[in-house]
């Protein structure tokens, strides 16, 4: 099953864009993802396991390098087209 996801980090940490840097590129070097960046958040589409690996992955990384750190992510079982925006009536 392919699912999208959305994720948005934030490392309560006073170098905060550094470490959200460090999230995104290491979720960019796994393989079987489609990843798309903007100002508010990165969503990712794949297959469930990889997804849901490489977000563990990459969270875990996240974790062990600062603290306190919080992950909002929203799962959706579709496989949205994140590419491109939206078409709105």
């Amino acid at each position: 099953m392919r699912i999208t996801a959305e994720l948005s980090l934030y490392p309560l940490a006073p170098d905060f864009v550094g470490h959200i840097t460090d999230f995104i590129v290491e979720l960019r070097r796994e393989p079987g993802l489609e990843i798309v960046t903007n100002q508010m958040s990165t969503q990712v589409r794949g297959e469930f396991d990889v997804v849901l690996a490489a977000v563990g992955r990459c969270t875990r990384a996240a974790m062990e390098r600062v603290h306190p750190v919080v992950l909002v992510a929203k799962f959706l079982n579709a496989d949205l087209e994140i590419a491109s925006a939206p078409t709105v009536p």
